[in-house]
């Protein structure tokens, strides 16, 4: 497995995620971000590069459209051992993205709070975080995805001892992933069914 070199970081919940993201760039990983993410990493003095540069795309649309580009999801599932995969990648600039840190729009403590509109609940539906870790979780047998803050020190212990992860705990990270998902996916669900539009 390929040392780890390529980071995304976007997270709602920012608990501990500088000083992960820090022992990352010692670690000599690029870290590429959005919005609130990475104005929090530059006020940490860590390198990041907006994932608008590196796709050549603005965010847009409030921030509905950040992350949904085939070059953040090209290296994403791109597979290393497919040579087909290998060459769109370069012939597309498409970096291998080797490590997704993600958590996801707080939807149910949106609308657990008195006088949530409708339209205040829809702008809570997380989209791309899900696609990313969604993605990563996938393509597990190259890429690791964090989605909770209490496993930072366990992949920062195994990068930092080998490069890379093990393939068990890729695995175990891209299981949550899909639990993560599931369970999101029903509370905006139960939520639905319990409101009518304005």
């Amino acid at each position: 497995m390929r040392k780890v070199s390529t980071a995304v970081i976007s997270v709602t919940d920012k608990s501990g995620i500088v000083e992960f993201a820090r022992s990352l760039e010692k670690l000599g990983v690029e870290i590429l971000s959005t919005g609130g993410t990475a104005r929090t990493l530059r006020d940490g003095g860590i390198k990041v590069l907006d994932i608008s540069e590196y796709t050549g795309f603005p965010e847009m649309m409030d921030g509905r459209v950040k992350t949904l580009h085939p070059k953040v999801h090209g290296g994403l599932l791109g597979r290393r051992d497919n040579q087909e995969d290998i060459q769109m990648m370069e012939k597309h600039g498409i970096k291998s993205i080797d490590l997704v840190v993600v958590n996801l729009y707080q939807f149910e403590l949106t609308v657990s709070k008195e006088g949530c509109t409708l339209e205040e609940a829809v702008e809570n539906i997380d989209i791309g975080g899900p696609s990313m870790i969604r993605s990563a979780a996938k393509n597990f047998k190259d890429v690791t995805v964090i989605t909770d803050p209490s496993d930072y020190s366990r992949v920062l212990g195994e990068i930092s001892e080998s490069g890379t992860t093990s393939l068990e705990t890729r695995f175990e990270l891209a299981k949550k992933v899909f639990n993560l998902t599931w369970h999101y996916d029903r509370a905006i669900s139960d939520y639905l069914g319990k409101v009518r539009p304005d």
